[in-house]
């Protein structure tokens, strides 16, 4: 498995195909694992990364809390390691987030940016939410955060008869250290970037699951109206992952919109 040293993390990693750079950021709780869904139509077009963020997979975690500027920063050391200085990206959930704090560091190194099931700005009971799920994982370790997550991730009909992938995903969520659980939960909590939108250039398509109540469409609508040269779509019959619960419409909407 390769892996890059960044400042004081063990960033793994993996690269496949060939064609322009696409990287891959993944949501809290999982890992990069998550695209497999996505990867036959993306490894026919574009040399694509995909990473395991701080405290995730096989990446190292350090003592939380975190912030998405530190996240950011991360990403960023990890496009340098490999010589990346242009990149598309798709990212979901927190992986939308950090696309954001990186196209607001450095802008022109993201090229066409997918926003799915994300947002920019912290709701008013943000704190005490992620309060509350930080507190879970620190009394009773990760176990404790794979049924809730599970709900709130996928409709009830999807996970009824999908048993077989929702032990695949319950097995993410399980294998993320506690640690960067909690430092991530934290730097999601704290995320305000909604005013600042209007600076980012870069065309981006911005998705949400029409039956999702983590990162609800209003937040989607709400961010596409402050991003200049943005397009928005709702996710039909789907929750808060919509690149597995909806692959093939989400697989569609990202190809139209890379161009392949």
């Amino acid at each position: 498995m390769p892996f890059a040293r960044i400042d004081d993390l063990d960033v793994h990693y993996q690269v496949a195909g060939e064609g322009p750079w696409l990287t891959l950021a993944h949501p809290l709780a999982a890992d990069l694992r998550i695209w497999a869904l996505q990867m036959p139509l993306l490894l026919r077009h574009f040399r694509v990364l995909r990473f395991d963020a701080r405290g995730h997979g096989d990446t190292s975690a350090t003592f939380a809390p975190y912030t998405l500027g530190q996240l950011a920063d991360d990403a960023l050391g990890l496009l340098d390691h490999l010589g990346i200085t242009r990149t598309h990206w798709i990212g979901l959930s927190m992986g939308g987030m950090v696309a954001q704090a990186i196209a607001l560091k450095r802008p022109g190194i993201l090229d066409r940016i997918v926003l799915a099931d994300s947002t920019s700005r912290r709701p008013a009971n943000a704190a005490a939410i992620w309060a509350e799920r930080i507190a879970a994982a620190r009394a009773h370790g990760m176990s404790a955060i794979v049924a809730p997550t599970l709900e709130r991730w996928f409709t009830p009909a999807y996970r009824a008869v999908n048993s077989d992938l929702m032990e695949w995903v319950a097995e993410q969520i399980s294998a993320t250290s506690v640690e960067g659980y909690c430092g991530c939960c934290a730097a999601i909590s704290q995320i305000d970037m909604l005013d600042r939108l209007k600076e980012i250039d870069a065309p981006a398509l911005i998705m949400a699951g029409d039956r999702d109540h983590s990162t609800p469409p209003e937040m989607s609508e709400q961010m596409s109206r402050n991003w200049r040269g943005s397009a928005y779509c709702t996710i039909p019959d789907a929750a808060h992952i919509g690149n597995i619960e909806q692959a093939d419409f989400f697989n569609r909407q990202i190809a139209a919109f890379l161009g392949v």
